[in-house]
């Protein structure tokens, strides 16, 4: 599942026999536990190693994890985390006047031409073996604008990856409709959970987001959703304490981001040709 460029770079791609990297890259998880699903992301891990480090060696293997593709050294922190079972990603470096300066990774922007669009996001891709797909957050320039990301998500389709989506509001359905229409997988999240943005404790946040998936009853269809947290020692802390406090049986699965995914009918055809293993 790598290709070898003519210009030296190891890029994703589907393999001959079918196998997509978001499958085979994605982390397995038991579907027969509790119906109501729960998942935490946390993503931008990498502006700080003792924060990488962390997050890799303490929190559970059920948080998934989305690294800068600027970090230092990337290949080395993917494998750790996966040894620790983290499901992986990258983010996708584009141009974001709120997000963290990346460390050697030319943003996408909506003023630069395809060209030039497509090589960074082939050098982001390049930084990195074993990940799921791409993070984007939404709103912004990017996501905003269908031109520019219609070329990004045709390529990230076109070699097997997924892509999760952060914060998009209710009129702002240009990276889903692209992934639906390519057939990529998606998710999406509006719960943040980071207490600097919710003006609460990650506690609370966790906690309120379990009542809200208990809400469903058993005569209603079983919620799932997942938040998103930034790395920092409060953050690391509270989720770790939190996961040691839940009671067996619980009332909900935690499930690596993977277990959120849609696949929609165009998505659903491309796994088809997957070896038999892995068809749906």
């Amino acid at each position: 599942m790598t290709e070898l460029t003519a210009d030296g770079l190891r890029l994703p791609r589907i393999s001959a026999s079918g196998w997509m990297p978001w499958i085979a890259n994605s982390r397995r998880f038991d579907p027969s536990g509790p119906p109501t699903r729960m998942g935490l992301l946390m993503i931008d891990v990498g502006a700080s190693e003792p924060l990488m480090q962390r997050a890799i060696d303490d929190l559970p293997g059920e948080v998934s994890l989305a690294f800068l593709p600027g970090t230092p050294d990337l290949p080395r922190w993917l494998r750790r985390a996966r040894e620790r079972g983290h499901e992986t990603y990258l983010m996708l470096p584009v141009e974001d006047p709120n997000g963290p300066a990346e460390r050697g990774i030319k943003p996408i922007t909506t003023s630069s031409d395809p060209t030039e669009n497509l090589r960074r996001l082939h050098g982001a891709m390049a930084r990195g073996e074993g990940y799921v797909g791409f993070v984007v957050r939404s709103p912004g320039p990017v996501s905003q604008s269908e031109t520019t990301a219609r070329l990004l998500i045709k390529e990230i389709a076109d070699r097997g990856l997924a892509v999760i989506e952060i914060n998009p509001t209710p009129d702002m359905a240009i990276l889903r409709g692209l992934t639906i229409e390519l057939g990529v997988g998606y998710a999406r999240s509006t719960n943040i959970l980071d207490y600097k943005l919710a003006g609460d404790s990650v506690t609370g946040a966790l906690d309120r987001l379990v009542t809200w998936l208990g809400e469903s009853g058993a005569d209603r269809t079983p919620r799932h959703a997942f938040g998103v947290l930034q790395p920092n020692n409060e953050t690391i802390d509270a989720i770790a304490a939190w996961h040691g406090r839940q009671t067996t049986p619980a009332s909900f699965s935690l499930v690596p981001i993977i277990g959120h995914f849609e696949c929609r009918p165009n998505c659903m055809t491309r796994l088809g040709v997957q070896p038999a293993q892995l068809r749906p």
